[in-house]
């Protein structure tokens, strides 16, 4: 596939996760307190699909490992806020199996190299070590998230969520730097900034 449409799927994502994030924050800073919208959810549901199909096709074992454990989390969430059950019932299924489905069709037609994944030439195993550290901390902000969400019953974006989203962000910033992923690199520079705008939010509403 050409690589300018390659980085415009990846592009599309992150403006989407970026578009998540201004929403929230704009909301946030209206309401003087940080708020969890169903749109932050909606948009990340997408931007998930979309930067999922980015991965997979730049042969980017990291980018595809963060977007498949935090994809149904986003589902769970949109289920926590009587959103999910809003979508046509073909569309629910087809987002909800679209992981699965890609994953089978690459191994059924050989496009899953494994040795390509892990021993990337052009991702030094080192790099994909610190990529994948990096998305698992991004991630377990969700696990996080999640577990705090259905303890209290509805969908709520506590402070542990956003120090790991700016401590994750950082280190997949530097991921992206040295990966030379300009796709990565901007979405992750603007969100680090509204990471610490909620934490700020957050820690002036507690005081």
């Amino acid at each position: 596939m050409q690589p300018w449409i390659v980085n415009t799927i990846g592009f599309a994502a992150q403006i989407l996760f970026s578009g998540r994030l201004l929403a929230q924050w704009a909301l946030s800073e209206k309401a003087k307190k940080v708020i969890t919208p169903s749109l932050f959810w909606q948009m990340s549901l997408i931007a998930s699909f979309l930067l999922f199909v980015y991965g997979y096709l730049r042969d980017d074992f990291a980018i595809m490992l963060g977007q498949s454990l935090t994809y149904y989390i986003y589902i769970r969430n949109l289920q926590l806020q009587g959103e999910w059950k809003k979508a046509p019932k073909f569309v629910r299924l087809f987002l909800f199996i679209f992981p699965l489905l890609i994953v089978i069709y690459a191994f059924n037609n050989n496009k899953i190299d494994t040795d390509n994944l892990f021993n990337n030439q052009a991702i030094p195993l080192w790099l994909i070590t610190l990529g994948v550290i990096a998305q698992i901390i991004f991630t377990l902000r969700f696990v996080y998230q999640w577990i705090y969400s259905e303890k209290n019953k509805k969908s709520i974006l506590p402070f542990g969520f956003w120090m790991l989203s700016l401590i994750g962000s950082l280190l997949i910033l530097t991921y992206a730097i040295i990966r030379h992923d300009l796709v990565i690199f901007t979405g992750h520079i603007f969100g680090s900034i509204v990471y610490i705008r909620n934490l700020i939010l957050l820690k002036k509403d507690n005081d």
